[in-house]
């Protein structure tokens, strides 16, 4: 007997999709994490349009933590004010599709 898994298996449900049925901000990043990694990555954009803009997000702050700059602040919220601007339209795009 073959045991076989897919990372689907082990990831976290959206709390907010069970309770309510509703989609939350964040849903589908863990999916789209698991599409990147499997080297599916116009699906993982499809899945999250944020995921990219995230990931860089996130090595930004890891790399600032190391490294101080000038202008890292105006850098961190650009790329904050983005990430919030591109989860929001996409979410308001999918629930209304």
């Amino acid at each position: 007997m073959i045991l076989t898994s897919s990372p689907e298996d082990y990831m976290l449900p959206c709390l907010n999709k069970k309770l309510f049925g509703l989609d939350c901000l964040g849903c589908g990043i863990q999916r789209s994490l698991s599409l990147i990694f499997q080297g599916e990555f116009i699906a993982a954009f499809k899945m999250y349009p944020a995921i990219y803009t995230l990931i860089l997000l996130v090595c930004f702050l890891i790399f600032n933590i190391f490294y101080k700059f000038k202008h890292d602040y105006k850098i961190k919220m650009g790329l904050i004010i983005l990430n919030v601007l591109i989860i929001v339209v996409s979410y308001i795009i999918k629930i209304t599709n």
